[in-house]
């Protein structure tokens, strides 16, 4: 058991999404950063997609119930545990009753909002169609389908794993950065109605920077920029949506559909966000600027297939670290 003694804003239990509910009108959830998750997990040998706490706003603080491995991912964090500072992307050790403060990241190579606490064997909430994510909309799943609050107290998964490793990782966005003119870069794909929208937007949408606004959360970012402008009015049916959409409604700023992204939507869609970047938009600041590069689908199946190479390689590495300590 941990118990939460401080929370920001918006803390909720994810884990890597609520797959295969679309149908019934559920949408899909999960972590905004995917890697992130699935990297403290693997650093702690539970299965990738077992349930981390996701961290947008600071300070959090927890207190543990028991001895536990823990990791935290995504954002450079400034972390103690009983006030001694701690790295992130590094495997720890804390044992009942001792303190973990996560504060505000601090600045470093890369830009990321958000911070995951993963903790050996997993939080062990019960899951809701297949997944342990809160869905704060429909307020289920994650602890009672809510943010987590001062008291709340969440059950851990029996650990029967490897002992910790001390090890850390190289995240991802220095692994594998992608950036145009000093900015980060989301590829996407063009969308069902992206010739409708006339050239000279088309144009200013490939190439000019988008700052995300604050009316921003885990259902969509909102982009401010050049106003897109159709090339005649639209009006569309309601029809089904997945994370990464990008819609453009009346006024012509974009919104990207994010994790919490209801399943359908009738805004005219100009393009979609690879699924192998919704991470690295899902740990852009509010307030920051991003750029978007047209790709086809080969080079997004390539992507994607480079996250999992890069997964892949953690796992190894990972293993082999675990051989070197038995040996040792």
């Amino acid at each position: 058991m941990i118990e939460i003694l401080s929370s920001g804003a918006l803390a909720t239990v994810q884990d890597l999404g609520r797959h295969g509910a679309l149908g019934l009108g559920v949408g899909v959830s999960g972590a905004m950063d995917g890697m992130a998750l699935a990297a403290g997990n693997i650093l702690l040998g539970n299965d990738d997609g077992a349930a981390a706490i996701e961290i947008p706003v600071f300070p959090f603080v927890v207190r543990f119930g028991r001895g536990s491995a823990f990791a935290i991912t995504g954002a450079n964090v400034v972390a103690r545990l009983n006030g001694s500072p701690i790295e992130a992307w590094w495997a720890h050790e804390a044992v009942m009753g001792d303190i973990l403060e996560i504060g505000p990241p601090e600045p470093s190579p890369w830009r990321a909002a958000r911070a995951y606490l993963s903790i050996s064997g997993g939080i062990a909430v019960e899951p809701v169609l297949g997944s342990r994510s809160t869905q704060l909309r429909g307020a289920f799943g994650g602890h009672l389908g809510r943010q987590l609050r001062k008291g709340d107290r969440l059950p851990l998964a029996p650990t029967g794993g490897p002992p910790r490793l001390d090890c850390g990782l190289v995240p991802p966005a220095l692994a594998m950065p992608l950036e145009i003119d000093g900015l980060p870069v989301v590829r996407a794909l063009p969308a069902a109605e992206h010739d409708r929208f006339a050239p000279a937007s088309l144009a200013a949408f490939w190439s000019e920077p988008w700052k995300i606004t604050s009316h921003s959360d885990r259902y969509g970012y909102r982009f401010a920029g050049p106003v897109l402008e159709p090339l005649a009015p639209m009006e569309l049916r309601s029809h089904g949506i997945v994370p990464g959409v990008i819609q453009v409604p009346h006024g012509g700023q974009p919104i990207v559909q994010m994790r919490d992204a209801q399943p359908s939507g009738g805004y005219p869609k100009v393009a979609t966000v690879i699924e192998a970047d919704l991470w690295r938009l899902g740990q852009a600041p509010i307030g920051s600027r991003v750029r978007f590069l047209k790709v086809d689908w080969e080079e997004a199946v390539e992507a994607l297939d480079r996250n999992e190479a890069w997964l892949g390689q953690v796992r190894r590495l990972v293993g082999l670290r675990r051989l070197q300590e038995r040996a040792a």
